[in-house]
């Protein structure tokens, strides 16, 4: 399993878990781009395009091919795909889409075959175990039932964004995080940090803490150290 788990951020903090991905990534394979977080414009998801070519502009990687609707997944052949990026927007409207679709199991199946995807916000909250974690910030518009996801980080469920937004938002977060803690184990990342799971080792690269919320507690954990899987597990449970 190779996960990318962005907390949110662009550019500048992102240039690190980019980079680590350019070493990942096959340079003359196409990146299949998954979108539909986002609306879809009258034009289709172009702009969106757009912009992750901007994120990509300081790294070698091949063709993005956008998908325009998620139907598209379960016919392709993901191994001729270097990877997978899922960006942001609306966490239930991606979840229910991919599980409409089919997509969703087909990226499972990718997954389970040691296939890469990069996810970015709610692209990255999907894999945790269950997106009500986000209900905070990201309203359920589409009346999404079942919201469990891929639950590819242990038994955890994620949070983007956190700590970036003003003191009576955040504030807000740390509430309802440490409420549905009592639920499952929360991993909240600010924009600047980054999951990272390749294999059987786990690390949050970036700049700034994390916090975990487990059992109504918060505990904060600064980045950048690498640990095996079960290590890491019993470190961040342990709080």
């Amino acid at each position: 399993m190779k996960l990318i788990l962005c907390g949110g951020g662009w550019a500048e903090k992102t240039v690190v878990p980019n980079k680590i991905f350019e070493s990942l990534i096959e340079p003359h394979k196409p990146i299949l781009y998954i979108p539909q977080a986002r609306d879809r414009d009258p034009a289709g998801y172009i702009t969106c395009k757009t912009w992750l070519l901007g994120e990509f502009k300081d790294i070698k990687h091949g063709e993005i091919d956008t998908v325009e609707s998620l139907s598209e997944v379960s016919h392709k052949n993901l191994s001729d795909y270097a990877a997978i990026f899922i960006g942001g927007g609306n966490t239930f409207k991606l979840l229910k889409e991919l599980k409409e679709s089919g997509a969703f199991n087909k990226i499972q199946e990718h997954i389970n075959n040691n296939g890469l995807v990069y996810g970015c916000s709610a692209g990255a909250i999907i894999f945790g175990k269950d997106i009500n974690a986000c209900l905070y910030a990201d309203p359920n518009l589409v009346e999404l039932k079942d919201t469990s996801s891929f639950n590819s980080a242990f038994g955890f469920s994620l949070a983007a964004h956190y700590t970036n937004k003003n003191a009576e938002r955040t504030q807000l977060a740390t509430d309802f995080l440490t409420e549905y803690s009592h639920k499952e184990p929360v991993i909240a990342l600010p924009e600047e940090d980054s999951l990272y799971i390749n294999g059987d080792t786990v690390e949050v690269i970036g700049t700034r803490p994390y916090y975990v919320f487990n059992q109504g507690n918060r505990t904060q954990f600064e980045p950048n150290v690498k640990y095996k899987t079960d290590e890491f597990i019993g470190t961040v449970k342990a709080v």
